[in-house]
């Protein structure tokens, strides 16, 4: 049974086939469309989640992302939603939809999880109270970051993953590097305001097992549904924003294989 059997159809932005691989993106809020998919139905979970760590004060924090994260005046992104959270109700909020992503995740199904550092804590919580086995976290360098004389730059964010119970040693899987060095497409080459590089996603990807279904909950502008279409993956986007939705849309619709 297809994932789209499962749910409102009206939701279902695209679902284009390629050879044995489909690309599915649901535009909704990612908890809602989670509880109507199917148990046990993914092999990965591949996501990048809003941190809503951005802004030291409750006012800061509730600013749109496109005042918190975006500091040209010439580049214009859309905002996005879910970032406004403290962090308890951040935390919350995690474990909801992780406790979900675990339902609809076979057993063994591997979980990695973008996050920087001030949230990195939290997520760790949140992802063992989901009952998800936390494996460790690897390290994206930026490459680049804004310095600061007389501290350490930040220039890394983290890759929290584990696994839906126990992972074994001959799962038809590489052995990946613990630190992936990619820089960020350059603001003129993005669509939105935290895209992930490409080449990185493509990379990470790769923990799925070949001929797994891949679901990622906050797909963005749909870099990880464009990893996995490359890779060979079956991947299920959701995505809340429904002009980013349409971005990750034109993006597979302009893959070219």
């Amino acid at each position: 049974m297809e994932i789209t059997d499962f749910i409102n159809k009206e939701n279902i932005l695209v679902a284009e086939t390629h050879e044995t691989t489909e690309t599915t993106i649901i535009q909704g809020d990612a908890i809602e469309i989670l509880k109507q998919l199917p148990n046990e139905h993914f092999g990965g979970i591949i996501t990048d989640p809003p941190y809503s760590s951005g802004g030291l004060h409750i006012g800061n924090k509730q600013q749109s992302t496109g005042t918190k994260y975006t500091k040209s005046k010439v580049h214009k992104y859309a905002d996005f939603a879910g970032d406004a959270k403290d962090q308890r109700s951040w935390t919350s909020w995690t474990a909801e939809w992780l406790k979900e992503c675990h339902r609809v995740s076979k057993k063994g199904a591997v979980i990695c999880i973008f996050i920087d550092w001030r949230q990195l804590p939290s997520l760790t919580d949140a992802l063992q109270w989901a009952d998800w086995t936390w494996r460790g976290t690897a390290v994206w360098d930026k490459v680049t970051s804004r310095p600061q004389k007389g501290r350490f730059k930040q220039q890394s964010e983290f890759i929290v993953w584990g696994s839906k119970g126990s992972l074994p040693l001959d799962r038809n899987a590489p052995c990946l590097k613990g630190v992936f060095s990619q820089a960020m497409p350059a603001p003129t080459k993005r669509v939105h305001q935290v895209e992930k590089p490409l080449e990185l996603m493509r990379d990470i990807i790769k923990i799925v097992e070949p001929g797994e279904r891949i679901l990622d909950p906050f797909c963005g502008s749909g870099t990880t549904l464009v990893a996995g279409k490359l890779e060979g993956y079956e991947v299920t986007g959701i995505e809340v924003s429904e002009h980013y939705a349409e971005v990750a849309r034109r993006k597979l619709r302009e893959l070219v294989l």
